[in-house]
């Protein structure tokens, strides 16, 4: 089977791109799948998480999968960020340091991804300055995405990360995928509901709300992200199912894909261009307030 990829962006149209591949391929076994890239001009390198794991998923139901006619510009960036080198391609020395690697975890992984995320984004000197205590909590944020993924979505094929620093936009972007049931299925699950997949991410982004039977807290470490973000003018995106979230100062926007996306993908971005210095208000909650 041949099918053509389009420009992947870190926005809707990219997701929802995605997701159309995802439902062209999902049924195939056996098979020899060649993906045209002749038309995709642009692929952002954060999204490999999300494509990457779409194209594992493919190969543990024994598919050969081919990567065809990929254009130099996007063979550079998936060259130096490792990703090519899981289809055959070279691995080329990042030079400029502008990528966060290409990466699958399993998800017993949880050592090894504590590892990753601080020598590849926390410790990059394009974040905003943080105090010592707020670093910590985002530090804590980023893994607590990864623990989610382990323990709601159900996940037998891992969780995919990747990011790129753009330095002409001022911009940082990571992101996180996994191959689960899903926040919507989950929640609808556990709970015996019938939200929708956008309505689902709306209830599961609120502080308290969550599916674990023990008391934990839930949904604090996507609200500190959100609270950084708004301060930081960054964006946070997050699709699961068919419901696509995102928010941009301090406005949340929701829609539904066309097709539904196997999984669970939460992606951050940061303005590097910010020069402000941020900490924790220690006259309020620390958990979710800058």
């Amino acid at each position: 089977m041949r099918v053509s990829l389009p420009k992947i962006d870190n926005d809707y149209e990219g997701y929802d791109a995605l997701a159309c591949f995802y439902s062209q391929t999902e049924n195939l076994e056996l098979d020899r799948i060649e993906v045209d890239m002749s038309e995709t001009d642009w692929l952002s390198a954060d999204m490999c998480a999300a494509f990457g794991a779409i194209l594992h998923r493919l190969n543990t139901r024994l598919n050969k999968v081919n990567l065809l006619n990929i254009r130099e510009n996007v063979m550079d960036i998936l060259s130096r960020n490792g990703f090519l080198s899981h289809y055959g391609g070279d691995l080329i020395p990042d030079e400029w340091q502008t990528t966060i690697s290409y990466r699958r975890f399993d998800v017993k992984d949880d050592h090894f991804f504590a590892n990753y995320i601080e020598e590849e984004f926390i410790q990059r000197s394009e974040l905003p300055t943080m105090t010592h205590e707020l670093l910590k909590k985002f530090r804590e944020s980023i893994f607590e995405i990864f623990s989610n993924a382990v323990l709601h979505s159900q996940t037998e094929l891992g969780i995919f990360c990747c990011g790129q620093l753009f330095p002409n936009q001022n911009r940082l972007v990571f992101t996180i995928a996994d191959l689960g049931i899903g926040i919507c299925k989950n929640i609808n699950l556990k709970k015996g509901w019938k939200l929708t997949p956008t309505e689902a991410i709306n209830w599961a982004i609120q502080e308290g709300n969550t599916t674990k039977s023990s008391n934990l807290p839930g949904g604090l470490g996507l609200i500190l992200l959100c609270d950084f973000i708004d301060l930081n003018n960054g964006c946070l995106h997050i699709v699961s199912d068919a419901g696509y979230w995102e928010r941009r100062c301090q406005r949340i926007i929701t829609e539904e894909l066309s097709k539904p996306f196997p999984g669970t993908i939460v992606s951050l971005e940061i303005d590097t261009s910010d020069t402000n210095t941020y900490g924790l208000n220690s006259e309020l909650k620390p958990d979710d307030i800058f």
